[in-house]
């Protein structure tokens, strides 16, 4: 390990808190984690990081559980990293969730000590114990008024870059401003969850980052500001409007730079250099086109509690069937994504179905080798399963349905069957929210290539987060897999793969990547 300066990167994600610490090249000195479950799982009362309140299609998790999190992944790190050196700290976040400062927030922010631990000392700091997670499905009220305010699904879409979403930050503070009246009025700030951690770090109310505020259906894109009649819905009128774009705060437009030194309060507590500087924290989709840079062409397939599509873009061409954000460090550049929450919790829920799976457990053994055994032995395309949670978009009714098709007679109608054995689940749930082009889209609405290049991309950069599972991310390109798989091992979470294209389509690429490499020079991807 050299004497230069370190850097430290977080990620608050639905399950976890992680913190990885890297050097100038990127080489990991050292990381730590914190399991929601299994560190505060009976203190706080969560599954799979969150608590659900499913009459009413709540889905939330508590703030203090972060706060306690953020020490104890701190007091893990400097047990084999020297935290001094550490000259820059930055994260990515679960997008949507939202956090509220009561209006004492900024007093005890700013007078933090080293004798108590965060959640001690902060526990006056909020007007809300909660902050709503992505997977809440209590908005349909609300969605549907963001539907029809500006006049049609569409056109929010042109303005915001989605249509309204259940998740969406917008549509929850509605919501909550309804529900608990009171505690809305004791808000001075709302924090989505990236800038709440940054908030931490920097001892004060940290603003929102120019790509997670993306995921509010607040900021007007194109105009690059809050968008006026959607503040005044939210807020219930032109009155209310003023007071939640001041609780908003202003939006940090350069994704660069730093946003101030480090509190005294981890200087005191873990030995932080004072010269130490706060960037600005994203959300975790942006996060990953930052972490995994493409080229033009290329996509990211992330693998995390939800499935996402990523792909970076110079062309604005929004639809209520997929997402736009701001690029978070590149202006003029987009980020695409297509979303499902049938991601890791689906494979989980057939992982623990397997029988395999509770004896490796008790074994001490990998959890994931009977999924991946059963997965990775199944033929491809012999079944299709679509398992709980219910994907946004579109929304639908939750089920699990598992329907076969012989090989030998592809035509003929399929018919439930016996293939509801485990087995072939644990393949079809791996391929089943395969994110690809967006096919429900009309052809006319899809986002064009840059310089009329091909739109489907030539490479997938695969990131699998959470525990190693060689099965997820080989499965959904088993077919057309040429090239053997190798992976991009940023701290052991990301993987890439080439898909193998008819040799007519892969010269029309390759003569449409030279063409964009020459227009757009070598930052053409973003």
């Amino acid at each position: 390990m050299s004497d230069g300066p370190l850097y430290l990167g977080l990620d608050l994600s639905t399950q976890q808190l992680k913190a990885v610490v890297i050097q100038s090249d990127l080489h990991v000195v050292a990381d730590a984690k914190v399991e929601f479950d299994k560190d505060f799982g009976a203190k706080y009362g969560v599954t799979k990081g969150v608590i659900i309140n499913k009459e009413e299609g709540e889905v939330f998790a508590p703030v203090a559980m972060w706060l306690e999190s953020l020490d104890l992944v701190l007091e893990r790190l400097s047990k084999t990293a020297p935290l001094h050196r550490i000259r820059g700290i930055s994260g990515s976040c679960q997008q949507h969730g939202s956090v509220y400062w009561s209006r004492q927030a900024d007093a005890l922010l700013g007078g933090l000590t080293a004798e108590k631990p965060l959640v001690e000392q902060l526990k006056d700091a909020f007007s809300h114990p909660y902050g709503p997670n992505w997977q809440d499905h209590s908005t349909q009220h609300e969605c549907d008024q963001f539907d029809a305010k500006l006049g049609s699904p569409e056109r929010l879409a042109e303005v915001t870059g989605s249509a309204a979403h259940h998740r969406f930050t917008g549509p929850q503070i509605m919501r909550l401003r309804r529900k608990v009246p009171d505690m809305y009025a004791n808000t001075s700030r709302i924090s989505l969850v990236s800038s709440f951690l940054a908030s931490l770090f920097l001892g004060s109310v940290a603003p929102i980052d120019i790509s997670d505020v993306c995921g509010m259906d607040l900021w007007d894109i194109p105009g690059s500001d809050w968008s006026e009649p959607l503040l005044e819905l939210t807020a219930g009128g032109a009155d209310g409007a003023a007071e939640l774009r001041r609780k908003l705060g202003e939006v940090r437009r350069d994704g660069g730079g730093s946003i101030g030194p480090v509190s005294s309060y981890f200087v005191s507590r873990y030995g932080f250099s004072r010269d130490c500087q706060v960037a600005p924290f994203t959300g975790d989709n942006p996060a990953t086109i930052l972490a995994l840079p493409l080229r033009p062409l290329d996509a990211i397939v992330s693998l995390g509690t939800s499935t996402t599509f990523l792909m970076s873009t110079p062309v604005y061409k929004p639809d209520p069937s997929y997402h736009f954000f701001n690029h978070p460090t590149t202006p003029g550049q987009y980020m695409f994504m297509l979303c499902y929450k049938n991601g890791s919790l689906a494979r989980e829920k057939v992982r623990d179905a397997l029988p395999g799976t509770a004896a490796a457990r008790a074994a001490g053994d990998d959890p994931w080798s009977a999924f991946n055994a059963a997965a990775l032995a199944t033929p491809p395309l012999d079944v299709r399963a679509r398992p709980p949670p219910p994907p946004p978009p579109p929304t639908a009714p939750s089920s699990a349905c598992t329907l076969t098709c012989p090989r030998s007679c592809p035509t003929s109608a399929p018919a439930p069957g016996a293939s509801r054995a485990p087995p072939p689940t644990a393949a079809t749930s791996a391929r089943s929210r395969r994110p690809g082009r967006p096919r429900r889209t009309p052809r006319h609405r899809r986002v064009p290539g840059p310089l009329d290049a091909p739109a489907q991309p030539e490479a997938r950069p695969r990131a699998p987060a959470g525990p190693a599972r060689p099965a997820a991310p080989r499965l959904p390109g088993r077919r057309r897999v040429a090239e053997p798989g190798h992976r991009r091992d940023p701290g052991g979470r990301a993987g890439r793969r080439r898909r193998r294209v008819p040799a007519r389509r892969r010269r029309q690429r390759l003569r449409a990547g030279r063409g964009l490499q020459g227009a757009l020079g070598a930052g053409a991807g973003g």
